[in-house]
């Protein structure tokens, strides 16, 4: 088999906790207790570019949802 025919299974998968904040994390290594697998597996660049791509509002879910509670 020629070595550039080898699937090298992805190096980091993205993480993300019950606030919404996002992560790497490596992929061969089990989750930290709270941080659940989004299904974006990858390079660590192509993780960060999708974390960047997703995660726009990089606030806490528990603030938004305060903040949404003052204005609404």
């Amino acid at each position: 088999m020629d070595p550039s025919d080898k699937q090298v299974p992805a190096a980091y998968v993205v993480v993300v906790n019950d606030e919404d904040q996002h992560s790497i994390w490596p992929s061969r290594k089990d989750l930290p207790p709270g941080w659940r697998a989004t299904g974006f597996s990858g390079s660590k660049e192509d993780c960060l570019s999708h974390i960047r791509v997703v995660w726009t509002d990089i606030r806490p879910k528990s603030l938004r949802d305060a903040l949404k509670g003052e204005n609404g």
